[in-house]
C-alpha cells in the first residue's frame, strides 16, 4: 500500500515539474528568448535575469545561502512588473507558483518590458 503511495506522490511531482517547465518555456518565450533555455540549469536562471532586466552577475548570488531567497523574491517580483502585474501577482507565482506561471505563460498576459527598468 505504501509502495502505491509512493509512486502517486512521485507521478504528481513529475507533473508539476513538467506544467513548470512548459509554463516557463512559454513565458520566456513570450520575452523574446528562448523557450529550450528552461531546459538547461544555471543557463535558465541566467537568460531569466536578462528576461527581468537583472545583470547577469547576479546568478551569482543565487549560490550564497539566505541572499538567494532575497533575490528569487527580487526577480519574482520583476517578472510581475515585466508582464504588467503587481505585488499581488508576485505572491501568487511565490505561494501557488504553477498556477500563475501558467498564466503568465498562457493566459492574455502580454510581455511589457524589462520589470527591473521600471
Amino acid at each position: 500500500m505504501y509502495q502505491n503511495m509512493g509512486l502517486g506522490l512521485i507521478l504528481f511531482y513529475l507533473a508539476i515539474v513538467v506544467i513548470i517547465v512548459i509554463a516557463e518555456w512559454k513565458i520566456y518565450e513570450k520575452g523574446g528568448q528562448p523557450g529550450w533555455a528552461v531546459l538547461i540549469p544555471f543557463y535558465n536562471i541566467y537568460v531569466l535575469l536578462k528576461l527581468v532586466g537583472r545583470p547577469g552577475w547576479w546568478l551569482l548570488l543565487m549560490f550564497i545561502p539566505l541572499v538567494n531567497l532575497i533575490v528569487a523574491i527580487i526577480v519574482t517580483n520583476d517578472l510581475s512588473k515585466s508582464f504588467g502585474q503587481g505585488v499581488g501577482f508576485t505572491l501568487g507565482l511565490i505561494f501557488l507558483t504553477p498556477i500563475f506561471l501558467l498564466l503568465l505563460g498562457f493566459g492574455d498576459f502580454k510581455y511589457i518590458g524589462k520589470g527591473a527598468e521600471m
